[in-house]
């Protein structure tokens, strides 16, 4: 039997100041987006920004319903209308933040695995490794690609 190891890599900041200008205000776009979300049952507000490769920002948020789980999560959302408005430029960073009655939450917010699915479909259309940054209070977390996020994905080949 032959073993191997899996490594994921992550980054860790302490700050919003820590990273780069441009992922900075990838971060300020995905905190922007909290305030548009659509979260009355859960009180959970998350909002990602999308850096396409033509430089454009797409934004989304969550948008909860009562007939649960019919709601869409805040990156499914800038990721469906990013693919709709330009289905042939590549997404090359994605933010996401979240927050809760408290404010900004403390931990990075994490993807549920179905949009997890989603960016790796994404990754693999636009034939570009997806930088992804989750933004908490305490720290901020940064994945060079979805692989990191997701090892054993289902990939279209």
């Amino acid at each position: 039997m032959q073993t191997k190891e899996l490594h994921i890599f992550v980054y860790e900041y302490s700050t919003i100041w820590d990273l780069p200008e441009t992922d900075q205000q990838l971060v300020f776009a995905a905190r922007e987006a909290v305030r548009r979300a659509y979260a009355p049952y859960s009180g959970f507000y998350v909002g990602a920004a999308l850096l396409l490769a033509n430089g454009e920002v797409v934004s989304g948020n969550n948008q909860e319903n009562a007939a649960y789980p019919t709601g869409l999560c805040a990156e499914r959302v800038a990721l469906s209308y990013a693919h709709s408005q330009y289905p042939d430029v590549a997404v090359k960073t994605l933010a996401v933040s979240a927050f809760n009655a408290n404010g900004i939450i403390n931990e990075p917010v994490k993807p549920c695995g179905s949009c997890r699915q989603v960016m790796m479909e994404t990754e693999v259309r636009g034939k570009q490794l997806i930088r992804i940054i989750l933004d908490g209070k305490k720290k901020i977390q940064v994945f060079e690609g979805v692989s990191n996020l997701l090892p054993f994905a289902f990939k279209p080949e």
